[in-house]
């Protein structure tokens, strides 16, 4: 069939769907690129892969305080990339189910050079993060040292008494924090 023998109506009904198939694409594409901030979001709202919860001070002063205590281990990782050292002070604590505590660590930068660095973090067993609240912590934001500097990195947290009741984690005694830093890629950030 040659184009002189298309009829108007069919000629519209594949105009119709090359729009349909390039709106499609180009959603796809925007969903490719907004997917890792939605599920970042997804996980910080949910807890889901032991991502810990970020509640604000308000909340966390409605948090009822039990008599349960619990067993919080922290671990501390750097990149290879990234010429710090850093650790926890106390690499664990036993805190009261629904109490804020605080913990902090200490970071060095062992480079002649200011350096930017950012820290990722998960909590385990996984389904003990939605339950895991921190209140203030130095991963939200970025974090520079200058040359031989060292700093004292507070994190405000409380495991939510809601732990307790839940089937999947009602019996879990000891919940591990961990951190990795990251340098901070300027060159992709448009510094």
């Amino acid at each position: 069939m040659s184009a002189a023998t298309i009829s108007p109506e069919i000629a519209r009904r594949n105009r119709r769907a090359g729009v349909i198939a390039l709106c499609l694409a180009l959603g796809m594409l925007g969903l490719g690129y907004a997917a890792v901030p939605l599920y970042r979001i997804f996980c910080e709202a949910t807890g889901f892969g032991g991502t810990t919860m970020k509640v604000s001070e308000a909340a966390a002063d409605r948090v009822a305080v039990t008599d349960k205590s619990i067993v919080v281990r922290f671990d501390s990782n750097v990149s290879s990339a990234l010429p710090w050292r850093f650790k926890p002070e106390n690499p664990t604590e036993k805190i009261t189910i629904g109490a804020r505590d605080m913990a902090a660590f200490t970071a060095t930068n062992l480079s002649s050079k200011p350096v930017t660095g950012t820290a990722t973090f998960n909590v385990t067993p996984t389904q003990a993060g939605r339950y895991f609240a921190k209140v203030q912590c130095f991963c939200f934001t970025e974090q520079t040292l200058e040359p031989g500097q060292t700093v004292r990195m507070p994190v405000i947290y409380y495991v939510d008494p809601a732990i307790l009741t839940d089937p999947d984690t009602k019996d879990i005694e000891e919940i591990t924090l961990s951190y990795t830093f990251y340098p901070l890629d300027r060159a992709n950030k448009g510094s």
